[in-house]
């Protein structure tokens, strides 16, 4: 199992709030790998929300590479944060690397009469070119390209490597951090199969494992879209699914656990939507899931979330106070970085809920799937 840990909170935190709570919960992961997602950014990046920023790994020549490349489709730079640790010798377990590269950008000229979804779809063509670019040479690692978004990755352990890449800079700090300690389950351990995944403002991580995974790969790469794809991992089709749910289907965040988790037949006959939901089950029966899982995920308006699958095997709890929630999946972590809340009011969600911190971050909002959906199309 993996360990997962996320936050929200309405004055930017440093990503060691979320790794020493990781860390705390060492003995759910072994070390092999970290992953981060962090929104809702402070520091120099903060007066750059609109601004697309590129976060990867490079080569001394990958980064010739993209300067080529981003200077022929117009991109400027506005700011970056270089992490250059070539001359150091990195930790055991962690691999050497040249520049872990976090850079905003300045759209070109012609991009201003674009409507947004058309700036989204041709900042994911842009995300996709340069990873097949890097897949090509092993001189690029993309993880995101997107306002207001700074991915990290490395394998190594979580703390280790934040020491090393000395992750506790103003620079990184942000009002959303998602934080993964990976345990490996796979042959190779690939930076593209660490968790959070991220898909156009849309990231989700997962503790779990998903045998319906072929399936469901099949039916989202079947819908023509070409962020649906990739796949080192199989949990990243949380993140589509999510994105299919919200973007092309055009639904509410209460009704992706009705697409993932549908409720038996009996019970949607008893809901007061159960036509529209038993039309979504058969028509979305490819994208059932088979966990046991625990999602958590963001929104790009910065609510977060929490749920957790029919057979309820994989630990999840969320609590803080107003203005500073966390989701961890143990305990510990929780109390590590929220020690003096109150505890009487920490939700540990079941298999029929999704716990919600929406943007305003005034509470855990409890969204059931016997309540009635708020929208339905």
């Amino acid at each position: 199992m993996c360990r997962l840990f996320a936050l929200t909170s309405e004055t930017p935190q440093s990503p060691i709030v979320a790794l020493e709570a990781l860390d705390i919960m060492k003995e759910g992961h072994d070390g092999s790998g970290v992953g981060l997602f962090l929104s809702g950014l402070g520091g120099h990046f903060e007066d750059m929300k609109d601004c697309p920023i590129l976060s990867g790994i490079f080569t001394e020549s990958g980064l010739k590479r993209l300067d080529t490349f981003m200077l022929g489709t117009g991109f400027m730079t506005k700011h970056k944060l270089s992490i250059r640790v070539a001359r150091q010798q990195p930790p055991p377990g962690v691999p050497r690397r040249d520049i872990y590269l976090i850079r905003a950008y300045e759209y070109p000229e012609d991009w201003d009469d674009y409507s947004d979804d058309e700036k989204h779809d041709k900042l994911l063509s842009l995300q996709l070119t340069m990873r097949e670019m890097g897949q090509e040479n092993n001189d690029m690692i993309i993880f995101s390209f997107w306002p207001d978004v700074i991915m990290i990755k490395e394998i190594g352990d979580p703390i280790t490597v934040a020491r090393y890449l000395k992750l506790d800079r103003e620079e990184l700090k942000a009002r959303v951090i998602m934080a993964q300690g990976r345990q490996n389950t796979n042959y190779a351990i690939n930076l593209y199969a660490c968790h959070p995944f991220f898909l156009q403002g849309i990231s989700t991580m997962t503790n779990g494992e998903t045998t319906a995974f072929i399936p469901i790969r099949e039916y989202l790469q079947s819908r023509g879209f070409a962020g649906y794809s990739g796949y080192q991992s199989d949990s990243e089709i949380y993140t589509h699914i999510l994105h299919y749910t919200m973007k092309k289907l055009g639904l509410p965040l209460e009704s992706y656990k009705h697409v993932i988790t549908p409720l038996q037949d009996n019970g949607i006959q008893e809901h007061p939507d159960g036509a529209f939901l038993m039309h979504l089950k058969n028509t979305c029966r490819s994208l059932i899931i088979d966990g046991p899982n625990c999602v958590i995920g963001c929104l790009p308006d910065k609510t977060l979330f929490m749920l957790q699958d029919r057979k309820k095997l994989r630990p999840g709890v969320v609590g803080g106070e107003p203005g500073f929630y966390c989701f961890s999946s143990e305990i510990c972590g929780l109390d590590a970085a929220v020690p003096n809340r109150d505890k009487s009011l920490d939700f540990q969600p079941m298999h029929l809920d999704t716990a919600v911190v929406y943007s305003d971050r005034k509470e855990v909002t409890l969204c059931r799937q016997t309540d009635p959906l708020p929208r339905v199309r």
